[in-house]
């Protein structure tokens, strides 16, 4: 999902780049309009940081070439070469980890959201939040290791991770357990669900996420 809406972003802003209109003096000169380059600049610039960070090269030299930018056609055109060097090497799959890094810190808020609700007493929102994020690092950590688990069960998923290595010893036996948890959970069957096995999902999830997706 991550990496679909990056895609989506850097052909829209191509787009926008491409329909930038230049107005030309008397000596050949261009020059385009504030509002509409500096539109598309801004969109760019946020684009690129989110996707590379803000120590990368990209990003570095995009936000110095927009700080020196006029609107001049050959200053619109430097930012325009940073942007399309970007959208290449994203889309050539020369950016490895992003959707890794970006789904890790969104699973990481649900870890929060459920750590804090086991906290305050509420068992079963935890359980709910805890195999949800859980459920989508395991496909999403499959996926990026080559293996198709599209519409799979998470005991396919675990199932398709063990058998590719990917996960081994004490934590390959703890995972084995947390399909359980998840089934009840998302049915319901709360009296199946204890307080510590909600804490060991939790803090099963929490330890995955450190491991594989920072």
């Amino acid at each position: 999902m991550v990496n679909a809406l990056f895609m989506k972003r850097f052909a829209e802003l191509k787009n926008e780049s491409d329909l930038i209109p230049f107005e030309y003096d008397e000596y050949g000169s261009g020059y385009a309009k504030g509002g509409i380059w500096r539109k598309w600049a801004t969109s760019a610039e946020s684009l690129i940081k989110a996707v590379f960070g803000q120590d990368s090269p990209h990003y570095r030299n995009f936000v110095l070439e927009f700080k020196n930018c006029s609107g001049s056609d050959y200053g619109i055109e430097s930012l325009q070469g940073i942007f399309m060097s970007a959208k290449e090497a994203y889309e050539g799959g020369y950016l490895f980890n992003v959707e890794l890094t970006i789904s890790g810190e969104i699973f990481g808020n649900f870890v929060n959201l459920a750590k804090q609700a086991l906290n305050e007493g509420h068992k079963n929102v935890a359980a709910v939040l805890a195999s949800a994020a859980l459920e989508d690092a395991l496909k999403r950590f499959a996926k990026t290791n080559g293996i198709n688990v599209d519409d799979s069960t998470m005991q396919k998923v675990i199932g398709a991770i063990k058998s590719a290595g990917l996960v081994s010893g004490a934590r390959k036996t703890l995972l084995e357990t947390m399909p359980k948890i998840r089934n009840c959970a998302m049915h319901a069957e709360w009296d199946k669900i204890t307080e510590p096995e909600v804490n060991s999902m939790i803090g099963f999830v929490e330890q995955f996420l450190l491991t594989e997706f920072s």
